[in-house]
């Protein structure tokens, strides 16, 4: 039972749209029921100086790789969406925060980005625009691409007095609408966790924490709030998603793991 859920899970591939360019490695193995995971270019661009974002970007690759599992970098590249960057792309977006050339991109910036640049022919790297993305529209473009699993550092939240200021995270609206399985350490640390599962809950996003009764706060595996859910396994995750699907529920998930 708990493989077939598995199996059904990898399985659920939409077909993408021509407006996003999927790199072959990730398409075949879309087409062919293998596991892909979606990655952000946020943390790349604009989340580690050079060269250790692309040290960071290349040891992730590597951990999904070595458990059989095909990473896909999204992100935007002279006005086209990416699913799945070459590696020297991947330097050159690297490189694309510092030297000015990367916009973050949360859902709202897509297609003011891909407007902006989508008529840029330069094929120089140092003239290369990119549109760096966040949680939120790393989960749009990897469920456009058709990839069904992202996984993230932290997401965002609530902030602190957000009930005043309404400062609320794109990233809860994309959950609520996007039925992409985010997996994260939480959300971070400097937000309000309480509130902002109390924004998921009346989103209807399925939450859960991995194999732990207390959700955990990014960097920091205690927040002091206990978790909605406990995930034992992978088979509950994929049980989960796939039975909100077909009850038509449109809405992502969003499973965290503390780190140890």
């Amino acid at each position: 039972m708990a493989s077939q859920a598995l199996r059904r899970f990898a399985s659920a591939v939409p077909r993408a749209p021509p407006c996003v360019k999927i790199l072959p490695e990730v398409a075949d193995a879309l087409s062919s029921g293998r596991p892909v995971v979606a990655l952000e270019s946020t943390i790349v661009a604009h989340g580690m100086p050079y060269p250790q974002n692309l040290e960071l970007a290349k040891d992730v690759s590597r951990i999904l790789r070595n458990k059989g599992v095909t990473p896909a970098t999204i992100a935007v590249k002279n006005g086209m969406f990416r699913a799945g960057l070459h590696p020297d792309e991947l330097e050159n977006l690297s490189k694309a925060g510092e030297e000015g050339r990367a916009i973050k991109c949360s859902t709202r910036d897509l297609p003011l980005v891909a407007s902006k640049h989508r008529h840029n022919m330069s094929h120089s790297e140092e003239n290369t625009q990119w549109g760096a993305t966040t949680v939120a529209a790393t989960m749009r473009l990897a469920h456009v691409a058709g990839i069904s699993t992202f996984v993230t550092g932290g997401t965002g939240g609530v902030h602190r007095g957000g009930e005043l200021s309404l400062d609320i995270s794109t990233d809860l609206i994309e959950l609520s609408r996007t039925p992409v399985v985010v997996i994260s350490a939480g959300v971070k640390s400097i937000l309000d966790v309480k509130r902002t599962l109390e924004v998921l809950e009346t989103f209807a996003v399925p939450t859960g924490t991995w194999q732990s009764n207390e959700f955990p706060a990014f960097f920091s595996p205690k927040s002091g709030v206990k978790s909605p859910a406990i995930f034992e396994n992978a088979s509950d995750v994929a049980s989960a998603y796939l039975t909100g699907r077909e009850l038509g529920m449109k809405n992502g998930m969003l499973v965290v793991r503390r780190i140890l």
